[in-house]
């Protein structure tokens, strides 16, 4: 009797269910499309502000120390202290290593270009008047011409490297540089001609395009030779100061400056959790248990700490500036979202509640006489309730799908932004937690009015009905 009861009401009533079920339809929808969305914020805004760059740095602790004779700063500018590249396998070591998504180590060294190769590599020629000229691109020049140098900065870097399940480098640590030509690849032998990449304000400097040669000149080269004169491969743009220096594969700058596992610095991208005040909190003076929850935590501060506990001789710290850009943009944007899910719930409820008032009014004369023939105020309710959560599965099951398939519109339209397919998004575990909202807002709308039915006389619903 009671299914019978439970299936004429959606019989006969269909208008009113249908109300009712688009209302709960339409907010679970937006609901599941926000928080389907929140699952992978974090990760999608840590892809769109790795343009800012790498968000934790690596350095030798040695470029700390201070170096002064006198009061007077003597330490080199380049701190003369290194890390080991072999050490930056102790990475993967860390608590959070499945967060590090991009390694660039670098080795800086300076240098002075030259337009023409290495002079040092011909032989002097005599002229008639008996001066000394050098035979460079098949033309003579004199010697001042010849050694005509410019002071540039070298920075050995990985280009497309292979870390682990990474593959990784400084192009995907920047993908704002814009390049003209292709990265150069390390030779087979130290002994060729290897490629370069120029900055471009540089390459303008030194009249350099593509396919040119031209020589770097250092005090840790003592003997002339083929090691140092590389071919332009490409020209990259940056809007910063990597546009005056010339880039070349870290392993060739090891060999130049020789020494084959030097690095001065390493940039690395990790997926971390927006710094709180809990984030900011020196970890030596927290007590174990708050260290251990710190610790575990994936914020760049512990990251960094736990790197410098993996690599010897280094000194880790966030880069505040894209930390927080991270941090304010998925604050407001986490923000917007739960008020839209708020709005989007609240607004279902109070259209289940005015399609609940409207059926139950019509239904007053059924209320008076199930009363009347003994039916108990929890049944009735209860065949409401029943109704009600029937059409908040349904409805909530169908809005689990249509928000799944609108947050993987919306994330392929606002975070890629490029019109390709969309990536799924459907989440299994979010489809019982929308249900249950679903239920809630569709017995919190419809109680109102169960209860002030449930109140009516049966004596009078039958008279008002006769």
């Amino acid at each position: 009797m009671f299914f019978r009861l439970l299936m004429e009401s959606f019989r006969r009533q269909r208008r009113r269910k249908l109300l009712a079920g688009i209302a709960i339809l339409l907010g679970t929808t937006a609901v599941t499309a926000m928080l389907a969305l929140a699952t992978t914020i974090g990760d999608r805004i840590h892809k769109e502000l790795a343009v800012y760059g790498a968000n934790i740095v690596v350095y030798p602790k040695a470029d700390l120390l201070e170096v002064k004779v006198g009061g007077v700063d003597v330490k080199p500018a380049s701190g003369g202290a290194y890390l080991k590249e072999s050490d930056l396998e102790k990475l993967k070591t860390i608590f959070w290593a499945n967060n590090i998504t991009g390694v660039s180590p670098e080795l800086d060294w300076k240098g002075d270009a030259s337009r023409q190769a290495d002079p040092r590599l011909y032989s002097p020629m005599k002229d008639l008047a008996g001066k000394e000229h050098f035979v460079l691109d098949k033309k003579h020049l004199p010697l001042p011409e010849a050694l005509a140098t410019t002071p540039v900065m070298v920075k050995g870097l990985w280009f497309d490297h292979s870390f682990g399940s990474l593959r990784t480098g400084a192009p995907q640590l920047h993908p704002w540089w814009h390049l003209q030509g292709l990265w150069p690849v390390m030779p087979k032998g130290f002994a060729e001609v290897t490629g370069a990449v120029v900055g471009q304000k540089l390459a303008e400097k030194l009249g350099l395009k593509l396919g040119d040669t031209f020589s770097i000149m250092t005090p840790q080269i003592y003997k002339a030779s083929l090691s140092n004169i590389f071919s332009v491969t490409g020209i990259v743009s940056t809007g910063d100061q990597t546009d005056n220096l010339v880039l070349i594969p870290l392993e060739y700058a090891q060999f130049l400056v020789g020494s084959d596992d030097a690095i001065s610095r390493v940039d690395i991208s990790a997926r971390t959790k927006p710094e709180d005040a809990f984030a900011r909190k020196d970890p030596d003076t927290l007590s174990p248990q708050d260290h251990e929850i710190w610790y575990c935590r994936p914020y760049a501060n512990s990251i960094a700490y736990q790197i410098r506990e993996a690599v010897p001789g280094a000194q880790a710290e966030q880069v505040r500036r894209v930390e927080q850009s991270e941090g304010n943009v998925l604050k407001r944007i986490s923000g917007l979202m739960w008020l839209i899910s708020a709005a989007a719930l609240l607004a279902a409820g109070f259209a289940v509640s005015a399609a609940m008032a409207t059926a139950i009014l019509e239904r007053r004369g059924e209320i008076g006489l199930m009363r009347s023939l003994g039916a108990s105020k929890g049944a009735i309710a209860f065949l409401f309730y029943a109704e009600t959560g029937l059409l908040a599965v349904f409805a909530g099951t169908l809005g689990y799908l249509a928000g799944s398939g609108l947050a993987a519109w919306l994330g392929a339209r606002i975070f890629r932004g490029d019109g390709g397919a969309a990536e799924s998004v459907l989440i299994p575990v979010l489809l019982p937690v929308v249900v249950t909202l679903a239920l809630v807002v569709a017995i919190a709308g419809s109680t109102p009015s169960i209860r002030a039915a449930l109140r009516m006389e049966p004596s009078a619903i039958l008279r008002e009905d006769g």
